[in-house]
């Protein structure tokens, strides 16, 4: 059977009406939030995600491992470069998701990202299809959970300095963008009106009779523009501003900066923490459903900037994602005894990796192998998923039922396999989003 994602409409509606009939389920969880934390340039995951005993792998052993880790060479060395788990090797990086939180999180190695272009790589993580060009192929996942989750909230999907895509989904489900902290709250806060009262009415009244007259209704773009205005007009008179006013002097939001460790400033609304509380007071606010947010950069180091932006960038981001588990499992969802941590799904990733040994200016450049890291409601924490090889970093074949090495029968691991376990585990089968690839079966609570 083709993927459903694949069939022109009417192909779709009679594949829905077969399905019907045979009795198959179309129910899916409803109560479900998901964030995507991007870092961009390019992470060094032997620093965090898959890391090596620096006692088997140093500079004895690299000309033949071709795998330098490098931890002496960084400039604040670390004591203890790796963290050994149960499940295995965690790098010193990860901050406290490693030291507090690895039962909660997974890991997942050996994904081939099939590219060293920034642009592409980033496409491939956010859709999960091969980028045509500078083009995107297809919708970001993001945005198809978006559209299957509904519209009801009054920012459906907010993209946080993160490009979004929309292909083939309903205007609701784009991403609305904004670069920073400071910029969603000027978009939302109605504390300067243009003009008099009247004056508004008359406007609105104008652009209301426009939208309606024949040639803009018959216009995909004119009806893009005004569905826009409305959820722009939606998002002003929310009264959403003191949700989001992190720097205001009150108790509430003292505690978020000081829970989430920045400071009372503009320069600590642009930092990984200000970010991720940004996520989280959009999902438990009921602003958003799914949130799309670069929660780091600067990871593009190919000289000795390695050395200090690498490890520096890295535990920012990281031990931001800790603070944000932490925030949403103390915090209780809709009176329900469970928390937010339990209805909501969250994933880091980056456009690839970089390389394992070192170039001849001390730093490391592009590599196609890569990893990400998941945690959430529909997510088994403390899960290792594949592995790269002990021999220059290779994406290995996986077994998806049990996320273990497999060479001979399994598959190699895309960004698609990763972003297809979400989508299988809010309940969507026959591949709606046209991903052509099976769910990491092994990561699902309820697989």
């Amino acid at each position: 059977m083709c993927a459903l994602g694949a069939l022109n409409p009417f192909a779709r509606v009679a594949m829905a009406e077969e399905m019907a009939a045979q009795g198959e389920s179309h129910e899916y969880l409803t109560d479900r939030y998901y964030i995507f934390c991007y870092f961009g340039g390019g992470w060094d995951i032997l620093l965090s995600l898959d890391p090596r005993d620096p006692v088997a792998f140093n500079a004895e052993t690299m000309a033949t491992t071709r795998i330098q880790p490098g931890y002496t060479l960084l400039d604040d060395v670390p004591e203890a470069p790796v963290i050994q788990t149960a499940g295995g090797l965690l790098g010193f990086c990860l901050g406290d998701l490693a030291t507090q939180h690895q039962d909660k999180i997974s890991i997942v190695r050996g994904i081939n990202m099939e590219t060293l272009s920034h642009a592409a790589g980033k496409m491939r993580f956010l859709t999960g299809k091969e980028a045509s060009g500078v083009q995107a192929r297809g919708s970001s996942v993001s945005t198809w959970l978006t559209s299957f989750l509904g519209e009801q909230e009054t920012i459906p999907h907010l993209a946080v300095n993160l490009a979004t895509y929309n292909k083939d989904r309903p205007n609701f489900a784009s991403g609305i963008k904004v670069s920073t902290v400071s910029d969603l709250l000027e978009a939302i806060r109605a504390d300067r009106p243009f003009s008099e009262q009247l004056i508004d009415q008359q406007i609105e009244a104008l652009l209301h009779q426009d939208a309606q007259c024949t040639r803009a209704l018959i216009s995909r773009f004119s009806n893009k523009a005004e569905s826009a205005r409305q959820k722009s007009l939606e998002m002003v008179s929310s009264g959403l501003g003191n949700t989001f006013d992190f720097l205001a002097n009150n108790d509430e939001m003292a505690a978020v900066r000081t829970h989430y460790g920045f400071a009372k400033n503009t320069n600590g609304l642009s930092t990984p923490g200000a970010r991720a509380a940004l996520a989280a007071k959009a999902v438990t606010s009921g602003v958003s459903r799914v949130v799309s947010v670069t929660l780091n950069g600067g990871f593009d180091t190919h000289g000795l900037n390695w050395r200090d932006d690498q490890p520096e960038r890295q535990q920012a981001g990281f031990n931001a994602i800790a603070r944000l588990i932490e925030d949403l499992s103390a915090t209780e969802y809709k009176g329900t005894g469970t928390t937010w941590m339990d209805h909501t799904n969250i994933i880091a990733f980056s456009e690839f990796s970089r390389t394992s040994m070192l170039n001849q200016n001390s730093g490391r450049d592009h590599w196609l192998n890569n990893a990400c890291l998941v945690a959430g409601a529909d997510i088994k924490g403390g899960k290792f998923i594949g592995a790269s090889s002990d021999n220059g970093m290779q994406p290995q074949g996986v077994n998806l039922e049990t996320g273990l090495v497999d060479n001979l029968g399994g598959v190699t691991l895309n960004p698609e396999h990763v972003l297809q376990t979400f989508l299988h585990a809010i309940g969507y089968r026959n591949d709606p989003a046209d991903l052509r690839v099976d769910p990491i079966k092994a990561l699902m609570k309820n697989s």
